[in-house]
């Protein structure tokens, strides 16, 4: 049995997010099991290293499987690259060892969050970014985002209610920075709960709003999923890099 490893990126914006649904064809996981079932002639399960959720985007998202089928990854690639939609890529597809696992060995995964902060309209680029045209204040979201740096349970940043596993999780960096009419805010962890930079973008533009304070957020640890801010839409979120 061999283990395989797949580099992928994708455009979210018409699947309902990576997980597969039943027999629905409209998530990345089951568009992807769909076709390399077709290639390899056998049935395939796939395990990602994270869920993205509806709408979210990927520029670096890893996937692993096992397959009794001896046919060359490059041949592989080449058959998954013609039957795949132009909106799904795969970058590589190549042998790793017996025991990789895409989700349980991922050590650290960065997510880009992009903000469209003008009123001025982004048609080409509507996709990718979330309008939020009114002022914000960098430097008070800048203070918020080191208060939420380290391990914490954040599960008031969680957007599954019926959580049962640990809501503990390391935040290693958040850099916050304006380019052009963007506010790009970047996180860097060692894992993220559903929904979790969605919440921690929203929770960061109420700060920049001033909405509520930097020294608000130490007590959001622990809290309830209501008390930390909105759920930011899901087109402005993209997954860049997991590391292992």
């Amino acid at each position: 049995m061999r283990n395989l490893r797949l580099d992928i990126c994708y455009d979210g914006t018409r699947y309902r997010g990576w997980q597969r649904l039943g027999d629905r064809d409209d998530t990345i996981q089951g568009k992807l099991e769909n076709t390399l079932s077709r290639i390899l002639g056998e049935a395939i399960e796939i395990s990602g290293s994270g869920r993205t959720d509806a709408g979210v985007h990927a520029k670096g998202q890893v996937a692993s499987f096992h397959t009794q089928s001896q046919m060359p990854c490059s041949e592989i690639l080449k058959e998954l690259r013609r039957y795949l939609p132009e909106d799904i890529g795969i970058y590589s597809c190549q042998e790793c060892a017996p025991r990789f696992h895409a989700r349980l060995n991922a050590k650290e995964k960065t997510y880009l969050y992009r903000i469209w902060n003008s009123r001025e309209p982004c048609v080409f680029e509507r996709k990718y970014v979330a309008a939020m045209p009114e002022n914000l204040d960098l430097a008070a979201m800048e203070d918020a985002a080191a208060k939420l740096l380290g391990e914490h349970d954040f599960s008031a940043f969680c957007g599954n209610p019926r959580m049962k596993k640990s809501t503990v999780r390391c935040v290693r960096a958040i850099e916050i920075r304006r380019v052009g009419r963007e506010i790009q805010l970047r996180f860097t962890g060692d894992g993220f709960l559903q929904g979790m930079v969605r919440i921690l973008t929203g929770t960061l533009v109420e700060v920049g709003r001033g909405e509520r304070s930097p020294e608000s957020i130490p007590s959001l640890f622990g809290g309830k999923r209501s008390e930390a801010g909105f759920l930011a839409p899901a087109q402005g979120l993209c997954l860049e890099e997991v590391r292992y």
